[in-house]
């Protein structure tokens, strides 16, 4: 019987030499051939005869390499959260993984990776966060090299509300593609409830990884923010009793500023200045009760809520678990299905995207129900329609060392009046409308390594926090005189009126007076007929301030991104760049070089 290498890993080449040779050899040769193969490969190899098939088929593929690197890029944390969660679980299957923040990492070390994760939010109007900023201008730049060898797959965190929804996971995932590397697993791209698409992802990822197709990675969501310490998460929050909720504005402010003190007792949960607090607000029930009138269902009629089969009244529903102030496109898409309200698919068509752009910036859902009329389904499929209320996340304006047992927290109450109808923010306004002290609230804690004071103690800092940007500085105050701090400190704090909107300005003043603060700088923009801001009181120090920047100094921006960040940064290399006598590109590099080692970092939003 003639043999035939058949359904073999072997290329046509390959084949055709083994059909070639096989046929010809001796059984005493095939003896031969068989243990020098188990002796180099140490594996087992069957005895050759004419009896049976020479190289079976294998059914299955050359196992991948065990080492994988992931890198992510987080503004919040939840990337980074994600990234080590997922790291932790590749270990426990026994693979060797390095985790690592894109701007830790040296680009040039890409070509010597076999198996690349990456875990990425998107961050403002689809730009990448300010950690994945340096590696995303490398990879999509002229020095990137070519990835023939490489394995990847992208986990993409972002808000659907937002037009360009996961841009730069999306970014990543062409560019690795287009520098020849090959998908592990198709890229995930995570909305704002990304625990169970981050679960998925990673069992995927696991599958592939391993080639069984199967590994029951975590059988259970892909959490950030699980702890030795506590139980408490974000998909476990801890019922929270609020201790304090008060108006920091005086009277006659344009403006309700909050100020939360909250219970952590029995909780386990712990935090470090720079961190962040995650609450799950509820919707306004007058929005609500609007809404339900609108639809004209019956409130208490049952509708389920998640996977798990839980039931819940369709009042409460909307009350508590779905998102009713924002929409999107993928929103009005599903809806357009159920409607088939002809006005709606002509909003949608092609051609539109502007004028779909603006009624989704402008618009919630009761305007959608309102402008298009109710569609023919039920309260089930209306419901399913929808996505969960996402949880607000706000810096801490604590310390815990300073305040053990206890989170603080700043919240500007949102109100504003369009289309119509007043609209209000719906975390801030459920803090500043109905929430009392002995009520209780869901919260979690979101670490954030990208704010955090530096571990030397002496370094100068440089904080940038008007309006409620004030809060994180607040946290690196109290700890700071905690510990006893030596290094200097330097405050830039702007809001409307000195009398009514200066933010804690007796403890900031106590803390200048006793030396804990260096310097503080003010401005209050309606107080003067020229409107006058912190950049500008950046600009008015500019040679001191590039003296502490040379001195070491970290700067820390918190608040608005959009203008306040923007200017501050250009404000910034304007000071480097005249004080510094340096070119407009060397100021940028200087620039860049501080965030590298962690001395210039932001908490935008």
């Amino acid at each position: 019987m003639q043999l035939q290498v058949i359904n073999s890993p072997f290329n046509e080449e390959q084949v055709e030499l083994l059909n070639r040779l096989l046929p010809t050899l001796t059984g005493s040769q095939k003896v031969w051939l068989s243990g020098y193969l188990t002796a180099f490969h140490s594996s087992s190899v069957a005895t050759l005869d004419d009896n049976v098939r020479a190289f079976p088929a294998r059914n299955h593929e050359t196992p991948i390499s065990k080492e994988v690197t992931i890198l992510f890029g987080s503004q919040t944390g939840n990337a980074q959260g994600l990234a080590k969660k997922a790291g932790k679980t590749l270990e426990e299957k026994g693979f060797q993984v390095t985790v690592s923040a894109m701007s830790d990492f040296k680009p040039n070390n890409l070509k010597k990776i076999r198996n690349l994760l990456i875990v990425v939010s998107t961050h403002g109007e689809g730009d990448p966060p300010d950690n994945a900023l340096s590696f995303h201008e490398f990879l999509h730049g002229r020095r990137a090299p070519k990835l023939s060898d490489l394995n990847y797959s992208v986990l993409a965190l972002g808000d659907s509300s937002y037009e360009h929804f996961c841009q730069t996971g999306k970014e990543f995932d062409q560019r690795l593609k287009e520098l020849g590397g090959t998908q592990l697993y198709p890229r995930v791209d995570c909305d704002v409830d990304f625990d169970e698409p981050a679960g998925e992802w990673l069992d995927g990822v696991l599958g592939r990884l391993s080639k069984t197709g199967d590994t029951n990675a975590s059988n259970r969501p892909l959490t950030t923010q699980q702890t030795a310490e506590s139980t408490y998460s974000r998909s476990n929050p801890f019922q929270a009793e609020v201790l304090e909720n008060i108006n920091l504005n005086g009277r006659g402010s344009n403006k309700e500023t909050r100020h939360l003190e909250i219970s952590l007792e029995g909780s386990g949960l712990s935090y470090q200045p720079g961190d962040c607090l995650g609450i799950y607000p509820e919707n306004d029930p007058s929005l609500v009760d609007q809404l339900l009138e609108e639809l004209k269902w019956d409130a208490e009629e049952s509708v389920t809520i998640n996977k798990q089969g839980d039931i819940r009244s369709l009042k409460v529903a909307l009350t508590s678990h779905y998102e009713i102030t924002n929409l999107s496109k993928s929103l009005l898409e599903k809806v357009a299905k159920l409607s088939e309200n002809k006005d709606l698919w002509e909003l949608l068509s092609p051609g539109n995207e502007e004028r779909l752009k603006a009624y989704i910036e402008g618009h919630d859902l009761l305007d959608l129900v309102r402008d298009f009329g109710l569609w023919g389904g039920s309260a089930q499929e209306f419901v399913s329609v929808l996505r969960k209320i996402p949880p607000r996340l706000y810096s801490i304006a604590s310390s815990l060392t300073a305040n053990p047992g206890e989170v603080h927290l700043t919240i500007g109450t949102v109100r504003y009046n369009a289309h119509g109808r007043e609209r209000k923010g719906v975390c801030s306004s459920f803090c500043a409308e109905r929430l009392e002290p002995g009520d209780t609230l869901p919260i979690f804690i979101q670490h954030n390594e990208n704010f955090k004071l530096p571990e030397n103690p002496d370094t100068p800092i440089i904080m940038v926090g008007p309006g409620t940007g004030i809060a994180p500085f607040r946290s690196f105050m109290q700890e700071r005189e905690e510990i006893g701090a030596e290094g200097k400190s330097w405050l830039f704090f702007g809001d409307q009126h000195f009398v009514t909107d200066f933010l804690y300005q007796t403890e900031w003043q106590k803390w200048l007076k006793d030396g804990v603060l260096t310097k503080m700088d003010v401005a209050f923009s309606r107080d003067t007929e020229e409107k006058v801001y912190v950049q500008h009181r950046m600009l008015e120090h500019s040679k001191e301030l590039f003296e502490w920047l040379e001195e070491g100094a970290a700067v820390y921006i918190c608040g608005d991104e959009k203008n306040m960040a923007h200017d501050v940064h250009h404000t910034l290399l304007s000071i480097i760049e005249k004080e510094g006598g340096m070119s407009r590109e060397k100021a940028e590099a200087y620039l860049a070089d501080m965030q590298q080692k962690r001395r210039y970092q932001r908490d935008v939003y």
